[in-house]
């Protein structure tokens, strides 16, 4: 996608299983509704543990500053990840962690940006959606009230993607 096409939605998915066909789920029916969307796969980046040692020893890795442009510059995100050990993934984690010492505002790729939830859990789930609505609230976003569960018992259906990407897209989008 062109720079001068800017995106009104990005999909960020922290496993490269049943959430990232979710993911795509949700890319697919953002199109349909007429928005710029793409997806993002935190699993293919290549960022190393952060730890203050890491970071020391090699600075930011590469993948911060074009992940960093990417957020910064889409004014939506959904994201879509499963329960790790009742919390979220350790990409995300990872990935936060990473960008939270890249730049002197961090929080201003957060701070009333409006972001919709969801996993595909072998386990419960809520968990999950809990962690990811603490702190994505703790930093600043504007976290969609409905939150979207599933499992191989209970699948995400289409009616469910499209109303909670609706309730995203009614958000007012963040001023970039």
């Amino acid at each position: 996608m062109s720079s001068d096409t800017p995106l009104d939605v990005l999909v960020i998915t922290a496993s490269n299983g049943e959430n990232l066909k979710l993911a795509e789920r949700f890319q697919a029916s953002a199109r349909s509704l007429g928005q710029r969307a793409e997806l993002l796969d935190l699993t293919t980046l290549d960022l190393p543990l952060f730890t203050p040692r890491a970071q020391a020893a090699h600075g930011i890795p590469t993948a911060i500053a074009p992940l960093q442009e990417l957020l910064a510059t889409t004014p939506r995100w959904v994201i879509c990840a499963p329960e790790y050990n009742g919390s979220i993934p350790p990409c995300l984690s990872n990935a936060i962690a990473w960008l939270s010492v890249q730049g002197d505002d961090f929080r201003g790729l957060f701070n009333g940006r409006p972001v919709a939830i969801a996993t595909h859990s072998g386990g419960g789930g809520m968990e999950a959606l809990i962690s990811m609505r603490i702190q994505l609230a703790h930093l600043g976003a504007e976290v969609i009230g409905r939150q979207l569960l599933s499992n191989y018992a209970k699948p995400a259906n289409d009616d469910s993607i499209d109303d909670l990407l609706q309730r995203l897209l009614q958000q007012q989008p963040l001023k970039l």
